[in-house]
Order: C-alpha cells, then structure tokens, then sequence
C-alpha cells in the first residue's frame, strides 16, 4: 500500500463511528474516539486488546499502568515505544469498548476486527515481529484460546509464525504472573533480545 493509500486509511479509521451505538448503549455511554498509532514502515507491531478509559481519554495508546508494565517487559523507553516510524500498536479494537453496568469492562467489538483489521495489516508489509497482547490478540493471530498454554509454547509459535504471544499486562494478571515464574525468568529476556535486535536493524545496527 502507498503511503498515500495509508494516510486515507489512517483517516478513515479515525473517522469510524460504526460503534456509536453500541457504545452509546453501555455503562459510560461514550462516544467512538478510535486511538490510531501505525505507519508504513514499521517493523515491530504490538497487537492489544483495546483502549481502556485512560487511553480513550489521552489518545494515546498504552499511557496507563499496563503501558508501564508493557514497556517494562519489552525493554523498551517511552520514546522508542512511541516511535511509530518503528512501532504500530493495532489493537482488536481501536476504541475503548466501555463499561457494564457492574463497572466491567466489556470486550472488543469483533466488528472493528472485521471491518479494519485485515487492511491494516496489509498496510504494514515490513512487520517482522508481531506480539499478540492478551486473549483477544491471541485468538485472532494463532487461533488459540488457552492464553497460559499459548504463551509457554512461545518458542514454536514464533519458529512457526512470527508471532510473540503475551498475556496482557493489566495489574489483574498479577496472579497470574506470580504463578508462572517462567515467564519472567525465561520469556522476558527472550522477548527483550528479539525486540532489541528488531529495533536496532531499524538504527542500522
């Protein structure tokens, strides 16, 4: 895709309100504000979940205490994080998905998936490591639903896709974390080499 055709998709995107209903039918009753962060050119692309309030607010994505812990686990500073010339963040869903009326919050709307996803991805060719963040991502990337057993087969995953499988980072994944000490202590400095060496091929290192 040009980068003319990219910049149209990236305005278009912005402009989606096909969830205007839905969202205003939940808990908050908010309004679509999509959180677009990509560029042609990118070679590491991080696959979340979806905005949470924070991020709606900010328009930014990840600036809340998953982003500290994502950024954490990836070695990576703000500034190299945000770097989109380097960096896409393309969640399963571009808006924040709101609250139920328990205070929850609700899961991407698979029709963003389905009606962006597929032209978003054709429009990063030279994406070389995509980490799939949380059950959604994981899903829609290796057909998985197991997030524990996905992420300890990270190793086959990555020989056979070029897929990074990552729980997501949000503090409710604490346990979780505590639980598998593997993650930590083999994962992560194995995550952190792959990033590191995409990251420095993009400095001509």
């Amino acid at each position: 895709m040009t980068e003319t055709g990219a910049d149209a998709l990236v305005r278009d995107l912005g402009a989606c309100r096909l969830c205007a209903p839905r969202f205003a039918a939940t808990a908050t009753a908010h309004s679509p504000r999509p959180v677009v962060w990509f560029q042609p050119g990118a070679r590491l692309l991080i696959a979340g979940q979806a905005p949470g309030a924070r991020v709606h607010a900010s328009g930014k994505p990840f600036t809340d205490p998953s982003g500290d812990r994502l950024r954490g686990w990836l070695g990576l500073d703000e500034a190299s994080f945000y770097d989109r010339g380097r960096v896409a963040i393309v969640p399963m869903a571009f808006c924040f998905p709101g609250y139920d009326a328990r205070g929850s919050d609700l899961p991407p709307p698979p029709l963003c998936a389905a009606t962006w996803r597929g032209r978003v991805m054709a429009a990063l060719p030279e994406v070389v490591l995509v980490l799939a963040v949380g059950g959604a991502a994981i899903r829609w990337h290796l057909g998985q639903g197991d997030v524990t057993r996905t992420v300890a087969g990270w190793r086959d995953w990555l020989a056979e896709t070029g897929v990074f499988p990552l729980p997501h980072p949000s503090w409710r994944n604490t346990g979780w974390l505590k639980k598998n000490p593997w993650f930590a202590a083999e994962l992560l400095p194995d995550l952190q080499a792959r990033v590191r060496s995409v990251m420095e091929a993009d400095d001509g290192g």
